[in-house]
């Protein structure tokens, strides 16, 4: 069940209530589904407003309001794709690899009736996509196959928000060769911007805002 302050989150990141409505239909639906298959690790299911849903809401601020399309790559669960499609009209994508994953998405949209989201169930190397405003990913890989990823599907004009947990120096430090430290995409115009004001999020333990 939300909490007070967990909802007063939510509401300050401008989650309106209808959206609230339907997140609940969302939480709901993926509670019976992980009795069938794993779609958030075990102890964090009775944690799953602050641990998953606002953790995922807090990129909403990070997301430009011109946003159309969304590539949530990896979506597993629908964290954040699934949830950012709730709060906010634009349209979002899903790719998921795992049928049962891919299934259980569905379902969750169908359940909201939502129609600004659609499920796309294949690998991403395989793809041949529409061009996103934005990509995002959660728990898929380490930050240089993500922006290897990015790269491929997005171009030159993606925007990347990738949440990471208290490994991230070491990612950043293992993604040198792409990043440069931030001077390359500012050199090379078709390297695809990585949001670092989105990039590191809380720990899995606390549930408080993004840090700048």
């Amino acid at each position: 069940m939300i909490s007070a302050d967990v909802a007063a989150q939510l509401a300050a990141l401008n989650v309106s209530r209808e959206s609230f409505e339907r997140l609940e239909i969302y939480v709901e639906t993926l509670t019976a589904w992980q009795a069938r298959i794993n779609l958030v690790g075990p102890s964090t299911l009775k944690e799953i407003w602050p641990r998953h849903i606002l953790d995922c809401a807090q990129l909403l601020p990070h997301i430009p309001p011109e946003t159309k399309l969304v590539a949530d790559l990896g979506s597993g669960a629908g964290l954040p794709g699934l949830i950012l499609g709730i709060a906010r009209p634009y349209r979002v994508h899903l790719y998921e690899s795992s049928g049962k994953k891919a299934a259980f998405l569905s379902a969750a949209i169908e359940a909201m009736g939502i129609t600004n989201a659609r499920v796309i169930p294949a690998r991403i190397e395989s793809l041949s996509i529409a061009k996103p405003d934005v990509i995002t990913a959660r728990a898929l890989a380490s930050l240089p196959k993500l922006l290897s990823y990015a790269y491929e599907i997005g171009g030159e004009t993606a925007l990347c928000i990738f949440p990471k947990g208290q490994d991230v120096a070491v990612e950043l430090t293992e993604a040198a060769k792409i990043l440069a430290y931030g001077d390359r995409a500012a050199a090379q115009p078709d390297e695809p911007r990585l949001d670092r004001s989105a990039h590191q999020k809380a720990p899995a333990e606390a549930a408080g805002p993004l840090n700048p």
